[in-house]
């Protein structure tokens, strides 16, 4: 990729279907470092990220 005008790259970012981090399931734990985040499904079909 080249360069941009203002010297940075762009970096392509990683997309991941929410299916493929939920499962079968509504609710999914997720750590980062050492905190504990909740991602849940609502019946709304909407996603919510709690700590």
């Amino acid at each position: 990729m080249p360069p941009r005008s203002d010297g940075s790259e762009k970096k392509a970012i990683a997309v991941y279907d929410s299916h493929q981090l939920l499962g079968n399931q509504k609710e999914i734990v997720i750590r980062h470092g050492s905190e504990l985040y909740r991602l849940r499904l609502t019946r709304q079909n909407k996603l919510i990220l709690t700590k």
